[in-house]
């Protein structure tokens, strides 16, 4: 029986990683997230993010517990950033974005290591604001997954 009172938030309280405790516990906290995953590789994942500021807002996650990029190790460090320079590009190209934004939000004790790449479009306007935008649910576009999957098939 799944304990509904479990919350990301929740775990970070008790002093638990929710990234790690959802991978440890049958993705019960994020839910399955092979629908949006777009990469995948013995160190880090790249997906759709489940509650998206922009279309084709995406994260890139290690799959080791590192609290923020101090702690990485330089190799992962460059690995994540050299995919993430190309991420950008592929987002740029599939969602006629102006420019896609990196940032590393990682807060706290309990956060696990992630890069967001958020999208901006033309008719948006420029600024830290961007990093705020309301969050929607997110809605899968299909030619747009497998289109960025195969070009991520060919780095």
């Amino acid at each position: 029986m799944i304990d509904t009172n479990i919350t990301a938030s929740s775990l970070t309280d008790a002093g638990i990683c929710p990234t790690c405790y959802d991978r440890e516990h049958n993705h019960c906290i994020f839910g399955n997230t092979k629908d949006k995953l777009l990469f995948e590789n013995e160190e880090f994942e790249c997906l759709f993010v489940g509650n998206p500021r922009a279309m084709g807002h995406t994260v890139i996650i290690s799959k080791k517990h590192y609290k923020d990029m101090s702690e990485i190790p330089n190799d992962l460090c460059n690995h994540i950033f050299l995919f993430a320079k190309e991420m950008m590009k592929i987002l740029k190209q599939v969602y006629k974005a102006e420019s896609v934004y990196l940032c590393t939000m990682c807060d706290g004790p309990m956060n696990h290591f992630h890069v967001q790449l958020i999208p901006r479009y033309d008719y948006e306007k420029r600024g830290s604001s961007n990093f705020v935008k309301p969050r929607f649910n997110y809605v899968a576009d299909k030619d747009k997954l497998n289109i960025i999957r195969k070009m991520l098939m060919k780095l």
